[in-house]
This record gives C-alpha cells, structure tokens and sequence, in this order.
C-alpha cells in the first residue's frame, strides 16, 4: 500500500492527471442479492462505477452499452452459467480482452483450465477475502486507467510498455492463481491430517523457502510437528527444529499473531481458535505480493486440516461407540444367559419341596396348623415356579427361542382358562371381579397357552395393585377386523413419569417398604413381548397415583371358524382304572428331590428304587427290572437321552415307560426327549400328582413316543 500512496503524492505535486481523476466502470455479475451487496461494500472504497447485475444476458447488454476496465463473474449462474457468459463477451471486439475475474465456492482443474482458456485471469473462491479480492480489482482499474493513457499518447514504444506490463502482471496474477488452485486440490485430496500437513510443506518447499515446520494441535499434550528442508520428518518435540523455526513457531502459537521477516509465521486461525502455525526460513525475504499468496495459502490449510482434526476425531468416536455398542449387546447376551442358568438351578429345589409337600397331605393328620402350613409351602412354591417361568420366558423371548404355535382360539375360552388361573389371587384379597365377553365368538389366530398367559398376568398385576375388597373390571370387544380385551382397576395406579416405561424389564413402581406383593418387574415386559408376537399391541392408561390403571391388548381376528372344539384342547380321559404295584426307578443326581419323589411314588402304591446316575440307573435294570423309570436329564457323566437311547436299544425295554423329568421344556429338548425314546417330558418342578398320572395311562396311549403327546405332558 504504501508504494501508490508515494505515487499519489507524486500525482498531487505534478498537477491532477485527467486519466485518473475519471471514474472507470466495473462490472460485477452475481445471481444472489446478498453477494452482489457484499461486492459492493468491498469495492466501494475504489471510488470507481459499479454496475451491478443477477444475470449472463444482463450482463452482455451492459457489455454491449459500455466499456469496463474489469468484469467480476460468479461461475454458477440460472439462465447462462459463468463460462458461457465469458466465451460470449469474448465474440464481441471491444470486450475480447476485457479482464474477466471469475468468483466461485470451488474450482476444479478441469473448470479453472476452461476458464483460463476463455481469458480469465484470475479465479477468486468464494467467500472473498476484501483487501484480496480489492487489491486484485484494483490492478486492473490501474491497468485500464494506464491503457486509456496509453491509447491516448501518441508514442507506440509507451504503448507498447504498458502493454507489456499488463501482460507481466496478468501473468503474476495467473500464476498465483494456478498456484492456490493447485494448493487447494492437494489439501483438499485427503482426509488424513498426517498426510494434509505433510502435503503444505511440499508446497512451501523449495518454491517459497529453503526449509519450513509446521505444527498442529498445539495445544494438545503432544501436538503434531513436522519439518522440511531436503525430505519431511515428523518430530517429537520443538527442541528437535532449527532455532529460528522453533521460535517463530512458539511466539505465533503463544500470542496468536503473525511475524514476518527473515523467518516468517502464519498462524493457522479457524475463527477465533489457533490451531497451529506454519513457519518459513526465507534468507532474502519474500516480496509483497509472495506475502499475500502465502497468507491465502495458510488460510486454506487452516480449513483443511481443520477439517481433517474433525474427520479423525469422527472416525475415533465411531470406533468408541461401535465398542461401546458391541460391550452392551455381549453384556445383554450374557444376562440372558444367566437369567436362563439361573431359571433352570431354581427349578432343581423347588422339585423335591412340591414332592415333600404332597407328601405331607397324604400322611399328616387333620390338623388345622399342620394343615395351614402345608398350605403356606404349597402356595410359595406355586408363586416361585411362576416367577421362575417368567424369567426363563423372558430370556427366550430376548434369544428369539419361543415359537408360538397358532391356531384358530375362542377368545372367550382364552378369559375363561386366564380368569380361573388369576381367581385364587383376587378371591385371597376378597377383591371384586367383573368379566364381559361378547356373546358371539371371537375367533383369533393364537397360541392359546401364551395368549391365556397374557391375560392372567393382566389380572395378577391388577390384583397386586390393588387394595383388597378393590373392584377389577376385564371385558373383552370386536370391531373392525381387530380384538381387544381391557384390565381395568381402581388401584394404586401409575405415576405419569413412569407410564411410557411400565413395560420396560424390571420396572416397577414405587413400593412399600413391605413389598406385600412380590414380583420381579418382568411380568409386563413379558405380556408386551408375547402381544407382539402375535402382532399386536398392548397399551397403559392411567390418571395417576391413586386413580387406578387401565391396560388395553389389541389383536388382529380372523374370520368365523367352525366352531366345534378341537381335539387338541379336549380335556384328557379320565382312566377307568387306577393301576397299582408299579415297579418304578427314579434317577436323579438331586437326592432330595430323587428321594421326595420316590416318596410319594410309594405312598401310591409302586415299588420304588431311587438312584443317582445314569450308570447306577443301567446296572439296576436286570436286577430290578422297573415298568416304569422316572428319568433326570441332567445327569452326571451318563446324560438322561443317552440313558434312554441305551434302554431302548435292547430287545427287552418295550414294556418300560420312559418319564423325563429336567428343567429344560423348549420345544428342541421335547424333540431330543422323543428321538431318545421317552414317552413323557414333565418340567421340573413337575407335579407329582401329573407323574402318577402318566403311569396309570401308560404305554397305551402313548406306545408310539410323539412330540405332540410330549408338548402336552410338559405344561409348556
């Protein structure tokens, strides 16, 4: 700036010059509003015409009309782009070497190759910088203004000068544009902030300085340097630069403001944040217009790598959020895991206490206490087995291991089973339940044990939050294609921050410090899941705490279906006789529960024989020859099926009633149960009473082991 403030003091000594007191014409060509005010702002200060136009044809017409010392045009325009309005001002003669400037948001090599073969001379991208894009418009005004001088003079040798020196500084021009063209497409090739960095010193050297250190993070605890003089190192430290780099370096990175001499030192600013700073050993120094190519330079590495920080810093939390997803699914797996071993370890004690309870009913004496507290265990026992199903259900739904098996279910029949399931329950809390079906069947395509389950743990949860003599309301509609059933209470009901997470596993509203009723907080999740296995969905409405709870099941209904009960849900034949003095071998590794059951079994009238492995259980076979063996799965060494496999696999087994009895009752260990040869498959804790059962029927309505007769022995 300083050089043409001497030149105007000149002017002013010498007298006014009329070539330069004349206003010169500029033409700014820009489709949006805004920009065409910005360039405004910023070109003002010229004192020169601005002509303003939004358009390609527009500005043809001024081009036409007049003559312009420079002409500003945005690359991408609607109606004629910037190319093709420049190729146009270029056919007619007196704008064939009008200087063009082309502002754009991004050139390519490909678009900055067009435009400098339509005569362009500069590119700008966009947003400008002012004192850049000023100082560039500038030297074309002055170019023109000493063009009009030159056409003026009669002498062709000052002509011919001043066209050189058009055409030296139209060169400078081109080349410092090619050269920020080319910077900007290396910078902007990789993400990689090692590679960006290492890309701005092959830039600087040796085409600005014999050698250059650049650092990023400089904040961080160990921020990234490297250097260049004959190849690019990455250092440790500052201490490992040569000492005018270093302390340029810490100076701009410390105060955050430029140096300039000898050493020069950009620091790399993105808005009010230094990222780094970029340092340069000239020996002779850089010219002026050398300062404002490196100070565009650095402002565009400053944005690149930037950019790149961010991408890493994108690209780690991807990482951490991808372990952190994967640590959550392994921790979710491995929790369903344990709720399953830990569903199946419950089961093995609750067994002998069902067995040791009948027991106790069929030798204890009438007395009212005793008789009380038989029924104490008996109901614990009941409950436990409930809480212990639902665990082991929820895990198999988590696993995706239950399969509903659908058929054509009276929705009234489903109410029905679930109202006798829940009544012990309600009548124990003296509560009052009224039931409403319609009168017409309503006919669902469901798996009638789990839809019954659905409903009864409605009830259960109706019941436990509510006070005793409390009202309980279950009805049950039909319209368009779709059933609902409604559980309504005037409980204690539902506190509003909790309603969108009551089917949430293990939630639970706030309790007494009693906790009169028990419960896990995994019953609604399973009614949820079970609903939406069949797909449907289930709703909680409630006025909050105090005004009761309502909870709506919809499910899709099909069309009429004949209405005669199916075989499959007949009740079984009574036997017409009870048949006695059984030789029965039970096998079990929990002797409590291999003795509690052999117990009861001789309080029926067998002759019993209790051990405890498969292979006491293959030695007993010649001596005690048993009809019926009354099998444990999961034994020591010598498994269940492979017991059974032996037992069938000699010619004299085809009168032994094969019963098993484990606490696994997924439908692959029913099928492994039939391929082995059993003819029952009871779940532990299996009801003594249900084992006595399958005695008297025998092998005679079972003689050929199927899977169907072992789903319906196993409760499941």
């Amino acid at each position: 700036m300083r050089p043409r403030a001497d030149t105007a003091e000149k002017r002013v000594k010498k007298g006014p010059d009329p070539f330069f007191e004349e206003k010169c014409d500029i033409l700014v060509v820009d489709d949006l509003e805004e920009k065409l005010l910005v360039f405004r702002t910023v070109l003002e200060e010229l004192g020169q015409n601005l002509v303003m136009v939004r358009s390609g044809s527009e500005a043809l017409r001024e081009v036409l009309a007049r003559e312009f010392a420079v002409i500003l045009l945005d690359v991408n325009m609607p109606d004629i782009d910037g190319l093709e309005t420049a190729r146009l001002i270029r056919q007619y003669k007196k704008s064939a070497h009008t200087p063009i400037i082309f502002i754009t948001a991004y050139a390519d090599e490909m678009q900055t190759a067009q435009g400098y073969s339509l005569g362009a001379v500069d590119y700008i991208l966009s947003p400008v910088i002012p004192d850049v894009l000023r100082s560039k418009v500038r030297v074309f005004v002055d170019l023109y203004r000493m063009q009009q001088r030159t056409r003026a003079m009669a002498g062709e040798q000052v002509a011919r000068a001043t066209a050189e020196a058009a055409r030296i500084a139209a060169e400078e021009t081109t080349r410092r544009s090619n050269f920020l063209a080319r910077a900007s497409h290396e910078l902007g090739a990789s993400l990689d902030l090692e590679q960006g960095m290492r890309r701005l010193l092959d830039l600087v050297v040796p085409q600005m300085a014999d050698k250059a250190a650049l650092v990023v993070d400089a904040d961080a605890e160990k921020p990234l340097i490297f250097s260049k003089k004959d190849t690019i190192e990455c250092v440790q430290d500052y201490a490992a630069l040569p000492q005018e780099l270093r302390e340029a370096l810490q100076r701009v990175v410390r105060e955050g403001l430029p140096l300039e001499g000898a050493t020069v030192c950009y620091p790399l600013r993105i808005a009010d944040r230094t990222l780094g700073a970029l340092a340069l050993a000239c020996a002779p120094g850089l010219a002026p217009r050398e300062l404002l190519t490196l100070q565009e330079l650095v402002s565009r590495a400053a944005i690149a790598l930037d950019n790149a920080r961010l991408y890493s810093s994108l690209q780690r939390e991807i990482v951490r959020s991808r372990e952190a997803e994967e640590s959550l699914q392994d921790a979710n797996r491995r929790k369903d895991e344990f709720l399953a071993m830990l569903s199946h370890e419950l089961r093995n004690p609750l067994a002998p206490i069902r067995n040791a309870v009948e027991v106790i009913r069929r030798l204890a004496p009438p007395d009212p206490k005793l008789t009380m507290a038989r029924d104490v265990v008996d109901r614990q026992v009941s409950l436990l087995a409930r809480l212990v199903e639902e665990l082991l259900d929820v895990s198999r739904i988590s696993q995706g291991k239950i399969a509903l098996k659908k058929e054509p279910v009276d929705l009234a029949r489903v109410i029905a089973h679930s109202v006798e399931t829940s009544r012990p329950l309600i009548d124990a809390r003296g509560q009052n339940l009224k039931v409403s079906v319609p009168v017409a069947p309503v006919w669902l395509s469901a798996d009638f044990a789990r839809l019954s389950q659905v409903v009864s743990n409605l009830l259960n949860n109706a019941s436990k939050y509510t006070a005793e003599g409390g009202r309980i309301e279950l009805s049950a509609a039909a319209a368009e294609g779709e059933a609902t059933v409604t559980v309504r209470d005037n409980g204690a009901g539902i506190e509003p921050q909790l309603l969108d997470k009551v089917f949430e596993l293990f939630v639970q509203g706030e309790r007494a410090l009693d906790r009169g009723q028990g419960g896990l907080g995994i019953g609604l999740t399973l009614v949820k899941r079970l609903v939406e296995l069949h797909q449907g969905r289930v709703q909680a409405a409630s006025e909050g705490p105090g005004k009761g709870a309502t909870f709506t099941v919809a499910l899709p209904c099909i069309s009429a279906v004949d209405s005669q009960p199916r075989a499959a849900h007949a009740a079984p034949a009574a036997p017409d006789s009870r048949v006695y003095g059984r030789r029965v071998l039970v096998v079990d590794d929990n002797v409590d529960s291999a003795e509690s059951t052999a117990a009861f079994l001789r309080l029926e009238g067998h002759e019993v024989k209790a051990v405890h492995d498969g292979l006491q259980a293959l030695a007993s076979l010649k001596v005690f020859d048993p009809h019926v063996v009354v099998l444990d799965i999961g034994l020591p060494g010598l498994d269940g099926y492979a017991v059974a496999r032996q037992l069938r696999a000699r010619g004299d087994s085809s009168h032994m009633l094969l019963i098993a009895v484990t606490g696994y009752g997924q439908k692959e260990d029913r099928q492994r149960a039939a391929d082995a040869g059993f003819d029952y498959h009871f779940v532990k804790p299996a009801d003594p009473r249900e084992i006595q059962v399958a005695i008297e029927r025998g092998r005679n309505t079972a003689a050929e082991p199927s899977l169907g007769a072992l789903q319906r022995s196993s409760g499941n």
